[in-house]
């Protein structure tokens, strides 16, 4: 059977150097406080979204429903989930979220150091306040929007990240 040929033309492989990239401080302030975001991959058509994520000592989010799976990887720092309070995720933890799942986040307030986090999420988080109300949705698109909008607003250099093509029709 002979050599497949390659579907797309690669020059260069599609890598970053998260230590090379601007990480996007508070970028969900003022609503959640103290989540620095890099993101790394964002697929709109797919609804994938990779992302680095720091969350400070004492950052909470909010409950959300996953529609999709999650891949989450502790790089650093202590976390768990309200709802399982005796599961705690440390350094070196990895932890796959089926869809379907409902948890709030939560960064304990006495961790000596940030937690760093390493995501690959499909689908979007369905985001509830308290009491149980819907607040928004979470998804690529989204975490796009929110990395330009804090792009301009603050003055930085466009975000790098891997993004696949555009939908389009094959031939006319």
């Amino acid at each position: 059977m002979p050599m497949p040929t390659p579907v797309f033309d690669h020059k260069e492989l599609l890598t970053l150097d998260t230590h090379a990239l601007p990480i996007f401080e508070n970028a969900l302030a003022p609503y959640f406080p103290g989540v620095d975001v890099q993101p790394l991959y964002l697929d709109p058509n797919l609804g994938v979204w990779t992302l680095r994520v720091i969350f400070q000592p004492g950052v909470r989010l909010p409950c959300h429903y996953h529609t999709g799976p999650v891949h989450l990887f502790t790089l650093s720092g202590r976390w768990n989930y309200v709802e399982y309070p005796d599961q705690p995720q440390t350094a070196g933890c990895y932890l796959y979220e089926p869809g379907g799942s409902i948890h709030t986040f939560s960064v304990p307030a006495d961790n000596s150091v940030p937690t760093e986090t390493m995501m690959v999420v499909q689908g979007a988080n369905i985001n509830f306040d308290a009491d149980g109300n819907f607040v928004n949705v979470m998804d690529a698109s989204d975490i796009m929007q929110l990395i330009e909008r804090l792009v301009r607003e603050r003055g930085l250099e466009p975000a790098r990240y891997i993004r696949p093509g555009h939908a389009g029709y094959s031939a006319g």
